[in-house]
Order: C-alpha cells, then sequence, then structure tokens
C-alpha cells in the first residue's frame, strides 16, 4: 500500500519560504501522478500543484510563479518550494497519488482532489507575523 509522510511545515512570516517534503514508502513514486493539496480551517480541501509521471505540472492560479513541485525518484519524495508565501497560504498540506493506469494525466491534471488517494496525514503551514 502506497503511504505518504509530509514534513516541513512551520511558522513563516508573509513573504517567506518553506519547502515542504513527502516521503512514500510501499511503492516506488515511478508511476504515479502525485500532487500537492491544502485545506484551511473552514474550506473545502483544494489541489495546489499536481505533477505526472512524466514531470508534467499544473498549478493551481493562486500560487503560480510562488511554489514549485518536484520529484526525486531515487529518494521516492515530492517536493513543494513554497517563496512569497501569504497568509492566505495558511493551511494543513497534504500529498497524495494516482496510478497511472487508473487515470491519464490530462484526466487528473486540474488537481482535483477526489481524484487522488493514499492520503498522508498533513503538515501545518502557518503565514503569520
Amino acid at each position: 500500500q502506497l503511504q505518504f509522510v509530509e514534513s516541513g511545515g512551520g511558522l513563516v512570516q508573509p513573504g517567506g519560504s518553506l519547502t515542504l517534503s513527502c516521503v512514500a514508502s510501499g511503492y516506488s513514486l515511478d508511476y504515479y501522478h502525485i500532487g500537492w493539496f491544502r485545506q484551511a480551517p473552514g474550506k473545502e480541501r483544494e489541489g495546489v500543484s499536481c505533477l505526472s509521471s512524466g514531470d508534467s505540472t499544473s498549478y493551481a492560479d493562486s500560487v503560480k510563479g510562488r511554489f514549485t513541485i518536484s520529484r526525486d525518484n531515487v529518494q521516492n519524495t515530492v517536493y513543494l518550494q513554497m517563496h512569497s508565501l501569504k497568509p492566505e497560504d495558511t493551511a494543513v498540506y497534504y500529498c497524495a497519488a494516482v496510478h497511472v493506469t487508473v487515470s491519464s494525466w490530462p484526466t487528473v491534471s486540474s488537481c482535483a482532489p477526489n481524484m487522488y488517494g493514499s492520503w498522508g496525514q498533513g503538515t501545518q503551514v502557518t503565514v503569520s507575523s
């Protein structure tokens, strides 16, 4: 069973940066599309950025130009580099994945949370002065 453990969250001032990590176990990520998602208090979970097995990317409009998703298949880890953080980025951040045989990239590139599974426990990101 594919499992994820997220880390790297914390408290950061507006304009600051953080890099989140998501370590996978159970299966190699080579054949998975992977995503970072977030959920703020009182709001629905939303897709932040997704990465295909072939390294195509998609980003929510709210984070374009500020966040970068990447993967290290040797380390079986997915990263989310976050820059120019804003208070509205405050949320619990999760990673999740979907196997390439379950859904094609065009189908999941919208980064809709209901298309992904194997959710981690999340890591809290708080942007505040």
